[in-house]
């Protein structure tokens, strides 16, 4: 599992280091990853690094002081270097000096001959000949999107851009970018990854993340959330022993859909007989239909005549009058671990008494998309770990908030956070996958708060595989492919 940590633990480290450490030793260390990776990326798309154009984009404190001395130690390796100072008066002074000694090139962003945008003639040529461009804009303190020059000279550059610590514009708690923010190529962060490399618009404009050591080391906490790698889905997700047998490896209960709409029943019912080779019950009206598409699903028309279970998937297509409700009721009370989804959820927000037929020993796991938390705890607002850990621990459930990225909240605080760069999985349907994908887990006897993380990675990945199909463009696909493609998903998980 990665680690993530909030600015306020890494400075709190990095105080720390500073006592052993001088901290221009440090800055220096971080300024030597930063051109390290921004000569291998020049040497990837250019071909060399000599004989090349380096533009820092240069801002207040450390911040600008790293993307200075990254810009001297490039100068040493025979680039050409241009800083354009944004804030000329608050500029780094050790950085700034150590750039001038390597022959690096000083200009201001507003300076003479500025054009209708205010940025002068200097910056602009600097801009234009950039072979790579480094964003020192702002750090990890730096709340909103970029003033109006520096998003002019970001909105100019053509070539890649390697972010210190952050894209600039972006919130380092929440990953929001509610204006213009940069677009990097690669973030280098140092230490450990922040929360805006994982959550909102930052896992997609933070591009690739390296984390370079600093020496940081013991100093971190327990990280504030966790990622989880692919090789950690792929080690742990369960496959039959030789020992087992088909009750063994858990026998998971669906219920799920209508006579009318089958779809969702065919769909959760199907996830969870692709996810693992247990067993699963279908419970409900649609039994006829499912069976004939998955033949080996044992069904039944009602919850009572479902036989025992492990778990329940509950509540896609259920609805949400007596006969949902009803439903809904008797999985909770029948002891064992539940997700419940769509209908279930706007049941609960309708009826919070029905949280008084759960079995207090039995986990339960809620996955709502934001219009159904809104229902359950009003608007999701900007921070969705502050919100998903709330409701978790208000509700003593996991908590499994659907998105772009994906926040899973554990009663006791612990978050998982699965970031993607597709949205693939934005379609009809691809909720009861899910759902179906969890209750499977859930009946191995799985962690509630890791069956989740393992669901929301293997589902996005089958996303992608369905929508790529082998060609890097991709195409739209609907929650049939996404459900076919979950096998050769969890393959590459387990081949990783």
């Amino acid at each position: 599992m990665q680690g993530v940590w909030t600015p306020d633990q890494i400075r709190a480290a990095e105080r720390s280091v500073f006592v052993r450490t001088p901290e221009p030793v440090v800055m220096r260390r971080a300024a030597f990853a930063v051109a390290a990776h921004g000569a291998r990326l020049l040497a990837e798309t250019t071909g060399a690094t000599a004989g090349r154009h380096v533009t820092l984009l240069v801002g207040a404190g450390n911040n600008g002081g790293d993307a200075l001395w990254a810009g001297a130690e490039l100068r040493r390796r025979g680039a050409g270097v241009t800083a354009i100072l944004l804030t000329p008066d608050k500029t780094h002074p050790a950085g700034l000096a150590a750039l001038r000694r390597a022959g690096g090139r000083i200009v201001r962003a507003e300076g003479p001959g500025a054009d209708t945008a205010g940025i002068g003639a200097a910056a602009t040529d600097a801009v234009q000949r950039a072979d790579l461009v480094i964003d020192g804009i702002v750090g990890l303190s730096a709340r909103g999107s970029l003033r109006p020059v520096a998003a002019e000279l970001v909105a100019r550059v053509e070539v890649p851009i390697v972010a210190i610590d952050l894209p600039s514009g972006v919130d380092p708690i929440t990953g929001a970018a509610d204006g213009p923010a940069v677009h990097a190529e690669v973030t280098v962060t140092f230490g450990g990854r922040k929360p805006c490399h994982v959550l909102g618009a930052g896992a997609v404009l933070s591009g690739s993340v390296v984390v370079a050591d600093i020496g940081l080391g013991d100093d971190l906490p327990e990280p504030d959330l966790h990622v989880l790698d692919p090789a950690d889905v792929g080690a742990g997700w369960p496959v039959p022993r030789p020992s087992d047998d088909k009750y063994s490896q858990g026998v998971v209960g669906v219920a799920a859909g209508s006579a009318t709409y089958p779809g969702a029943a065919m769909l959760a019912a199907g996830s969870a007989v692709q996810a693992t080779s247990g067993m699963v019950r279908y419970a409900g009206p649609a039994a006829d239909v499912v069976r004939s598409r998955w033949p080996e699903v044992v069904a039944t028309g009602s919850v009572a005549d479902a036989g025992r279970v492990q778990s329940w998937a509950v509540g896609p297509g259920i609805g949400t009058g007596a006969s949902g409700r009803e439903v809904l009721r008797h999985v909770l009370e029948s002891g064992r671990p539940v997700c419940a989804d769509a209908d279930s959820i706007t049941l609960f927000a309708e009826d919070p008494t029905l949280w008084d037929a759960r079995d207090p020993d039995a986990a339960v796991v809620l996955t709502p998309h934001a219009g159904e938390f809104a229902r359950l705890a009003g608007e999701v607002g900007p921070d969705r770990v502050a919100a998903a850990r709330e409701v978790a621990r208000r509700d003593d459930v996991v908590l499994l908030l659907k998105g772009n990225t994906t926040v899973i909240a554990a009663p006791d605080g612990r978050v998982l956070v699965n970031p993607s760069q597709h949205a693939w999985p934005a379609t009809a349907g691809s909720g009861d996958v899910l759902t179906g994908l969890i209750g499977a887990l859930l009946a191995t006897g799985m962690d509630p708060w890791l069956a989740c993380g393992f669901a929301a990675h293997a589902h996005s990945l089958a996303a992608e595989l369905a929508a790529l199909g082998g060609d890097e463009a991709g195409a739209p696909i609907g929650a049939s492919a996404l459900l076919a493609a979950l096998p050769t998903a969890i393959r590459t998980l387990r081949a990783t």
